[in-house]
């Protein structure tokens, strides 16, 4: 269950003031409520057999979920980069050095903690990540009301900007961006391996995980956007650097800027470990020791070419906030919302006359539109963000 609190935090960290730039915010507690849901209903199933048994469980949980973490540790790194970069503006504000050249050296800190063997082997990371993100939270929002208060403080718009082609779009976009905020995509996977009885267990990790979640998460969105308005970056640290100058102490924004850094990095690797499982579960001997040459040359060779390739994806397309929402529409949605309502009523058959077999129904179908409808969002989007940047973009 530490997984589960630690994955939720982090998106969290990645992403405060984009759901804080939507003035309606009950329809994000509406989508967290639903998420609760599902994922109670994912307590319920017997996910096992659906993602490593045979049939078309495997076909279709399995891929998502892949798609899922991995495009997580694209962001994490992409994210990694650009606070790395924000540390080296505060002390150089005219410095030169390019996002993607950042980017780099965090894949390449990723690269050494993705050496680490196994899910067992990050529990302490896991806590370490926890206790971190909690305090990025509460770093963050001190941070935003006392710039908000500040003799330097910019103007407060709250009005959505663009035309309604945009708006409308946008929105789609936002909702793919709250799910992979309130999402999951480890959940499959500790269902699978956790103890029976499993039900008990899922279901009062998932109120703790939620409740940390909705603490943290809004105390960053509400002070995020109260202090910045529309102008609130999809790096909420950002705002609090104006020109050469910065709206807290710079030593409060450094650390701040680190503790998303360490936690950014041990979410990283929780989320590399779905592909190193398959990947070594096509490459490695189980009759021999893990720490066998046999075992160790695979492992590190097919671990440092994820860390790679996610690295070079990340520094040839900065865009988090559309990278974001790509991850939400195309995995997170699906996975999160639509697979459970949708199992749930293939698995234990709920009579049609049941409330629950409606309400799954509504559920599945009204976020398949909203997954298809964001992942349109989310591509035109990013076709306009490369017409105006170049691949390797030094974006800010």
């Amino acid at each position: 269950m530490q997984r589960t609190i630690d994955s939720d935090l982090a998106k969290k960290a990645a992403t405060p003031c984009r759901i804080g730039k939507n003035p309606n915010q009950s329809r994000v507690v509406t989508v967290g409520e639903l998420l609760l849901w599902s994922l109670v209903e994912i307590s319920r199933l017997p996910i096992h057999d659906l993602h490593d048994g045979p049939g078309w469980g495997r076909y279709c949980v399995g891929p998502i979920q892949f798609l899922v973490c991995y495009g997580a540790v694209v962001g994490c790194t992409l994210l990694g980069g650009q606070t790395m970069k924000s540390i080296y503006l505060i002390s150089r504000p005219n410095g030169m050095a390019k996002l993607y050249e950042f980017v780099v050296v965090f894949g390449a800190f990723m690269l050494t903690l993705a050496q680490i063997p196994s899910f067992h082997s990050l529990r302490h990371i896991n806590l370490v990540s926890l206790m971190l993100c909690l305090a990025y939270s509460a770093a963050t929002t001190a941070g935003s009301i006392y710039a908000g208060h500040s003799a330097h403080a910019p103007s407060k718009d709250y009005s959505v900007s663009g035309d309604r082609q945009d708006r409308v779009l946008g929105a789609f976009s936002a909702i793919a961006i709250i799910a992979t905020t309130y999402g999951n995509g480890i959940i499959p996977e500790i269902q699978a391996t956790a103890a029976a009885p499993v039900k008990g267990k899922m279901f009062k990790g998932l109120c703790l995980c939620y409740t940390v979640v909705v603490t943290t998460f809004f105390s960053v969105a509400v002070s995020g956007y109260w202090a910045f308005g529309n102008q609130a970056d999809s790096i909420i640290l950002s705002n609090f650097i104006v020109g050469d100058t910065t709206l807290v102490p710079k030593w409060f924004l450094v650390m701040t800027n680190v503790f998303a850094l360490l936690q950014l990095a041990a979410v990283g690797v929780v989320y590399l470990q779905p592909t190193n499982e398959v990947l070594e579960g096509l490459s490695s001997d189980p009759k021999m020791d893990q720490y066998s040459a046999r075992n160790v040359v695979p492992r590190l060779i097919f671990r440092s070419l994820s860390i790679v390739i996610a690295t070079t994806i990340a520094a040839m397309l900065p865009f988090f906030g559309d990278l974001n929402a790509l991850i939400g529409a195309f995995g997170f949605l699906p996975l999160d919302f639509v697979m459970p309502a949708v199992l749930y009523n293939v698995t234990f058959k709920p009579s049609k006359r049941d409330l629950v077999f409606w309400l799954n129904a509504t559920i599945s179908t009204v976020f398949s539109g909203l997954a298809v409808l964001g992942s349109i969002s989310a591509v035109r989007q990013i076709a306009l963000d490369a017409k105006n940047y170049k691949l390797f973009a030094n974006v800010s």
